[in-house]
């Protein structure tokens, strides 16, 4: 469709009080909103608001600041002597704590004997496993905090 003199002062007249593009659109008839946003554009006529509010901004909370947690208290680690087993001589029955630097000599794992299906002596287990209430609190304090 063309667009004629008469549908161009159609569009600058409702264009001018405040009518939407596709209201327009529907009063000349057999155009597209888009059609009618183009030749508004291409015709050079002032743009409009957006008619989409822009929601306020909240206000600035005026809570007072959380204190900081005090700082843990981390058990001092004890250290265990190790009977020192390398990989090759590890069994099912010995403790796999491992000790040193694997990338270096010398690297081996505790040894220890440990009871059937456990990984680990039972002073390593103290090291490896914390107690489920230690870990709710750790979580709990994470999620305050966090």
């Amino acid at each position: 469709m063309s667009w004629t003199d008469e549908k161009v002062a159609v569009l600058r007249r409702y264009w001018g009080s405040g009518k939407s593009a596709s209201e327009i659109a529907e009063i000349i008839g057999g155009l597209s909103r888009n059609a009618v946003i183009g030749k508004a554009h291409r015709l050079g006529l002032a743009g409009r608001p957006s008619p989409i509010k822009e929601r306020k901004k909240p206000a600035a909370r005026s809570e007072q600041p959380v204190a900081a947690p005090p700082p843990a208290v981390v058990a001092a680690v004890e250290r265990v002597p190790v009977d020192g087993a390398t990989i090759l001589a590890l069994t099912e029955r010995m403790c796999r704590w491992p000790h040193g630097d694997p990338k270096k000599p010398g690297f081996q794992f505790c040894g220890k004997p440990v009871a059937a299906g456990l990984s680990y002596c039972a002073a390593h287990m103290k090291l490896a496993y914390q107690p489920p209430a230690a870990r709710r609190r750790d979580s709990e304090r994470r999620i305050a905090h966090g």
